[in-house]
């Protein structure tokens, strides 16, 4: 509690602290006097939401749990329970005794603020600058939507009421033509105008070091959405089969630079539209990459680990039977379904859009509760057009400090977001000069027609030479010799985790 007094006087402006005392503090203690009573009314709600709605769903819970290893679920909480939740971290009172032995992250404040003084650096100062900023704005003006938080999970072992973890020879033989590839070179994943699932190069502790001396890529994004934090309350360590969607997050605040040159720049004002759930339309999926995984990666066994967390990510559960449906064997052959081929060079790819639009939502009266119930059951119109087409944003995910290949990582995400039948996949190269290729390549493989069993042989069989050492080129230049040679040892570490 010191450490956070104690930078609270040494570090605002007496104008600023008059205003934190005065204004903030009565109004977050005066909050946390009604969590009872928020939790109540959560609770009272939850179960509500999805059931009694439509034959089927009442097993569907959305309460306030831990969502343990495993445990596919969704937990929907609203900006204000959660701003709440997030005055207990700030005041540190949750209770820490047996959270890692339930492999749950720190979820108090305590470690960020003593930072400052045991080792200080100005990133650290302004991390606390957005979450100062946070607790100001929602002192002044309550935001009234919600958040879902749902663990995504591949079941290990077949189940034919899911999409269970695909082995490499479901990735060699997949028919599914690749999907549309968009290069950004300048630009960051969160500032992209289309609604995308945005990709979050986690830790398998979701938030990582965001409470402690973390300042790249999913730290930075915890402290711009503050109420991204409040998933390390509940959720557990990911498994290699498992990530984490979160909808409805708002960004507060404008920041410059990364990593030591990370600084809180002012204010930001969200404009994302909301669905009727009240959720702002931001999906951030978490997926955690090996780490430091050197020339295992190129293994088989962790080519397909890399391959199937992304696109546990990416892929909709809550479309299995149509999924099914689409990609079923036709008798007496190996091959998959030609629809399936097909899906991702329609318009649009309408077949698996996420909701319906604006316009069919009012025609048809439907609530909030029941565009979840729906995300949980089979759509009843499965071919219906839609105008919301989401794809995907992504960067370097598992490169830099992580130390993975750059340019079998972005193969492994246009692989995984092709098979999930993701309209398109954007990619921010953040200046990585592995990439600098990276327009050329993909033009030339989209105008090949391949399919994703296509690309994923090509780097099936790449990874094989390079792990018996009969190549040590890039993936780019091995695939289009006319490219210039590039060492694939080299990766720099701006933008990556």
């Amino acid at each position: 509690m010191a450490s956070r007094f104690c930078y609270l006087k040494n570090l605002m402006s007496r104008v600023e602290a008059l205003k934190w005392f005065g204004e903030v503090v009565p109004v977050l203690a005066a909050l946390l006097l009604r969590l009872p009573s928020l939790l109540e009314n959560h609770y009272r709600d939850a179960d509500d939401i999805l059931s009694g709605r439509k034959e089927g769903l009442s097993g569907v819970k959305t309460g306030l749990r831990i969502l343990g290893p495993q445990e596919a679920g969704i937990v929907v909480l609203s900006q204000e329970l959660i701003s709440a939740l997030l005055a207990c971290s700030f005041f540190c009172l949750f209770p820490t005794y047996d959270r890692g032995v339930k492999h749950l992250p720190a979820i108090n404040f305590d470690c960020l603020f003593a930072s400052l003084y045991t080792g200080y650096n100005e990133k650290q100062e302004h991390k606390i600058k957005c979450l100062i900023h946070y607790f100001e704005r929602i002192c002044s003006h309550m935001p009234m939507g919600c958040v879902s938080f749902e663990r995504k999970v591949l079941p290990l072992n077949p189940d034919h009421s899911v999409i269970s973890y695909p082995s490499s020879d479901f990735w060699s033989r997949s028919a599914v033509s690749l999907c549309h590839f968009e290069v950004l070179h300048s630009g960051l994943i969160e500032d992209q105008p289309c609604e995308a699932l945005q990709v979050d190069f986690a830790n398998k502790y979701i938030g990582g070091g965001a409470l402690h001396r973390g300042c790249v890529q999913e730290e930075i994004c915890f402290m711009i959405n503050p109420e991204l934090i409040i998933s390390m309350l509940f959720l557990p360590s990911m498994a290699d089969n498992e990530a984490i969607e979160i909808v409805g997050a708002e960004r507060f605040s404008n920041y410059t630079g990364y990593a030591s040159s990370f600084r809180f720049s002012g204010d930001y004002q969200d404009r994302k539209p909301t669905d009727l759930m009240g959720r702002r339309k931001t999906r951030i999926i978490a997926i955690d990459a090996l780490c430091n995984p050197k020339l295992r990666q190129y293994r088989l066994e962790f080519l397909l680990r890399e391959t199937n967390k992304a696109f546990c990510g990416f892929f909709d559960q809550s479309k299995c039977h149509l999924y099914q449906k689409m990609f079923q064997e036709a008798p007496g052959t190996n091959n998959l379904n030609k629809d399936a081929k097909e899906v991702n060079n329609k318009p649009g790819n309408a077949m698996l859009d996420e909701t319906p639009s604006t316009s069919e939502e009012q025609e048809k009266g439907a609530s909030g509760a029941e565009l979840i119930e729906n995300s949980y059951s089979e759509p009843s119109s499965q071919y219906a057009e839609s105008q919301e087409n989401i794809g995907v944003v992504t960067g370097n995910w598992g490169c830099g400090a992580f130390g993975g290949d750059p340019e079998l990582k972005t193969i492994v995400q246009w692989l995984a977001a092709s098979q999930a039948l993701r309209p398109f996949i954007s990619h921010c190269t953040f200046g990585e000069e592995a990439l600098r290729t990276l327009d050329q390549v993909s033009q030339w493989i989209l105008s090949h027609e391949w399919t994703v069993g296509d690309l994923w042989n090509l780097l099936a069989e790449y990874s094989n030479q390079r792990l018996k050492g009969e190549t040590n080129i890039g993936f780019f230049t091995w695939l289009l010799p006319s490219l210039p040679m590039h060492d694939s040892s080299m990766v720099s570490d701006k933008n990556c985790i």
